[in-house]
């Protein structure tokens, strides 16, 4: 699962206006985006950037706060998970588990995607939630997620570990999931591995103070692939 998406769209106006070239440039994430359209004008040997019609600059009036660890960099993430020996586990090991040793499958996706089909015994805390507040931040990042088509935004879910620690013990056996799985395995193509939902919640678990935490390898797609047994609540 990508954090964020760039875009930077660039055209030329009307032949009367070729000597403007404004450019639409923006970000989005789950907590933060912003949108900027500008142009610039060349005036001899001097650059000059302005705003161009008014009502074309959309920009949020908020000031992004600063990372939460949910938003560390992935290398942080997986440096620290791979210190505290987080390790994946196969769909079907992770069955036996459950059955055997008392392992916890904790799905983080979101509750909709849980209810429709979920391993039986699956604890569900969703990693991320959609936005739920209406201030001027919460509108802008709702109309940015709008812009690129989604119009269900999330955001990183703030009790995500006070719901968990109201469910489970520091000490349980937990397998976390979600639907992609990610990886921390190097290959040629991701010398860092992949990150996803289940390794950020992961990370989140053990900078909170869990010790047994592990991930599931593929992810609940390659559950569902494998026929294992699953329930609906639907």
């Amino acid at each position: 699962m990508a954090a964020f998406t760039s875009i930077a769209l660039h055209y030329t106006s009307t032949p009367s206006l070729q000597h403007l070239v404004p450019s639409l440039e923006g970000t989005l994430d789950h907590n933060s985006c912003w949108f900027r359209v500008r142009s610039h004008k060349f005036i001899g040997q001097r650059l000059h950037s302005h705003n161009i019609a008014r009502g074309l600059k959309i920009q949020s009036a908020a000031t992004k706060e600063a990372k939460s660890p949910a938003e560390e960099d992935w290398r942080v993430k997986r440096e620290k998970l791979l210190e505290k020996r987080v390790r994946s586990v196969e769909p079907k090991e992770a069955l036996r588990l459950q059955k055997e040793n008392k392992f916890v499958i904790l799905d983080v996706r979101p509750e909709a995607e849980f209810k429709e089909a979920h391993p039986p015994g699956a604890i569900n805390v969703q990693i991320y939630r959609l936005i739920k507040e209406w201030t001027a931040w919460d509108i802008a990042r709702r109309a940015a997620f709008a812009f690129f088509g989604i119009f269900a935004g999330t955001e990183e879910n703030p009790e995500f570990i006070k719901i968990v620690e109201s469910k489970l013990d520091k000490n349980a056996k937990i397998i976390v999931a979600c639907s992609s799985g990610g990886t921390m395995k190097p290959s040629q193509n991701l010398p860092e591995g992949q990150q996803s939902r289940s390794l950020i919640a992961a990370y989140l678990l053990v900078l909170n103070g869990f010790t047994n935490v592990f991930y599931l390898e593929g992810g609940l797609s390659a559950w569902f692939k494998e026929g294992l047994p699953t329930v609906s609540e639907e």
